[in-house]
């Protein structure tokens, strides 16, 4: 800094940036659970409105061919995280309380890349890829953690005896069981606001990963019954008052031009539960499924001066994009010694003239099975069985889910967004030419379906006798943070 701009500074002449210009960008993910493609105000969500998350989109770039790494929880969380399918890294489905499997700790995640770089990093919300110790957040990278280890609905219960009570976890150690799910917003929120301004002067990745709008619905005092939508609208009301508050702690601490936002969701909505569900919008289908409903979410990516505003990117992109793209925005780069299945997609972001997606294919995977084939406008079903539920539940309840079939099928997404007019007999080389890519795909992550092995998958940790958190005493009382009350524990 030059010596007459450093005098000016310290009598309070200028005004001072947080921020050196040649610091890295700090990294924000806001990451909620089964929320629909049609879930938000500027997706076309009606009966109540996202004010906050519409204002991301107006100031920053809206996807619209956004892609997560699988239909289900833990599955899509390894993606985000290690920027590979979840079949590559063995995380599959949405793991137990007490899971015998978790992420290895030969997995590098995004914390772990930014930390090397002097990154403060932390995790509010949910984990879920593993609560026994070597699992846990602050043992892959994260120096901060509070939240729900898994899903809000895995606790005990009568259908589920042998689950232990919630539990609601600072760092590693339980802080209450069967907290109030109604202040789970609240909390995770005052926490992402107080580490914004506690690491304001130094780079940071933040993530917040929301349990709401998963089932069981919980909203505060504030929002309940304030939308015509009923609970589920009020819960996606908190969650954008969340986002609004996540951005204005940027914006007083003087961070907005150097901070990236990104919004998304792990998968598509829980249709079981009808009211208590999310919209997939005009897609089919959703979580659980491989239908675009499933796998295909929204997505809002905002960072003033370098994200153009008010702009919609239709080129496909996917979750397991943002390791490598971060990483290189924070000056490193994804571990070049492993297969990343993600690219860097900052042209996209940054609406670079004539970007297009690096991604020549989007593998659509259901645990271990191939299910479909996305290329540029093409989608090919597989041949594979999927559950639709018929009827929806309604209040809370579950409804009853039915077995379907679905033969090879094309669908071109450009004019038929909810994939059902099937047209491969009108173009057999589009299905010659996805069916080409699905070999090559089973060759390098398998298919359960045909029982075939790939080659290039790696596995994940195991344990002969998980811990979890079942027998571990909660923090007492003098050392809870200010705020937490003592809400289920009996």
């Amino acid at each position: 800094m030059p010596r007459i701009a450093l005098l000016l500074l310290l009598v309070g002449l200028i005004p001072f940036k947080s921020q050196a210009a040649d610091r890295p960008p700090n990294i924000v993910i806001l990451f909620v659970d089964d929320m629909g493609f049609g879930d938000l105000s500027c997706y076309g969500a009606k009966g109540y409105t996202t004010p906050n998350l519409d204002r991301m989109a107006a100031e920053g770039m809206k996807f619209t061919d956004f892609y997560v790494g699988q239909a289900v929880c833990s599955a899509s969380r390894a993606a985000l995280l290690t920027g590979c399918y979840p079949v590559r890294v063995s995380i599959l489905g949405a793991l137990s309380p007490e899971s015998k499997t978790g992420i290895s700790d030969h997995e590098i995640l995004l914390p772990q890349i930014l930390k090397k770089r002097g990154y403060a990093t932390a995790l509010y919300g949910k984990w879920h890829l593993g609560d026994s110790p070597q699992f846990l957040p602050t043992r892959h990278g994260f120096d901060e953690y509070f939240g729900l280890p898994y899903s809000n609905d895995m606790l005990g219960r009568p259908d589920r005896p042998n689950y232990p009570r919630l539990p609601l976890v600072e760092n590693e150690k339980v802080l209450q069981r069967n907290p109030d799910q109604s202040q789970l917003v609240t909390w995770y929120t005052e926490h992402a606001v107080s580490f914004i301004s506690k690491h304001k002067d130094a780079p940071f990745f933040l993530e917040v990963a929301h349990n709401m709008p998963h089932v069981p619905l919980h909203v505060s005092s504030r929002f309940a019954g304030k939308t015509q939508r009923g609970l589920y609208g009020d819960v996606l009301e908190e969650i954008d008052w969340s986002v609004g508050q996540v951005l204005n702690a940027i914006k007083s601490n003087g961070l907005e031009d150097n901070t990236l936002v990104i919004f998304t969701s792990d998968n598509g909505p829980w249709l079981l539960y009808g009211d208590h569900a999310g919209s997939a919008g005009p897609l089919r289908e959703g979580k659980a499924t491989s239908f675009d409903g499933g796998v295909r979410e929204c997505c809002i990516m905002r960072w003033p001066g370098k994200v153009p505003a008010g702009q919609v990117c239709h080129e496909m992109a996917w979750s397991m994009d943002i390791l490598p793209t971060v990483a290189k925005l924070a000056g490193t780069q994804a571990p070049a010694d492993r297969i990343i299945d993600g690219k860097d997609i900052w042209p996209l972001i940054s609406g670079a003239q004539g970007a297009k997606t690096p991604h020549d294919a989007y593998y659509v995977y259901w645990g271990r099975e191939l299910q479909a084939i996305r290329s540029g406008n093409w989608k090919l079903h597989l041949p594979h069985d999927y559950v639709h539920p018929d009827p929806r539940g309604k209040g809370g309840k579950p409804g009853k889910y039915v077995t379907l079939k679905i033969g090879s099928s094309l669908y071109d997404l450009s004019t038929d967004i909810g994939e059902e007019h099937d047209v491969a007999a009108q173009h057999p080389d589009v299905v010659k030419r996805l069916e080409d890519i699905a070999a090559k795909a089973r060759a390098d992550l398998g298919d359960s379906r045909l029982k075939m092995a790939g080659a290039n998958v790696r596995d994940c940790a195991h344990l002969a006798n998980p811990t979890g958190f079942r027998g571990q005493a909660m923090i007492p009382d003098s050392q809870r943070p200010d705020g937490l009350v003592h809400a289920g524990e009996d």
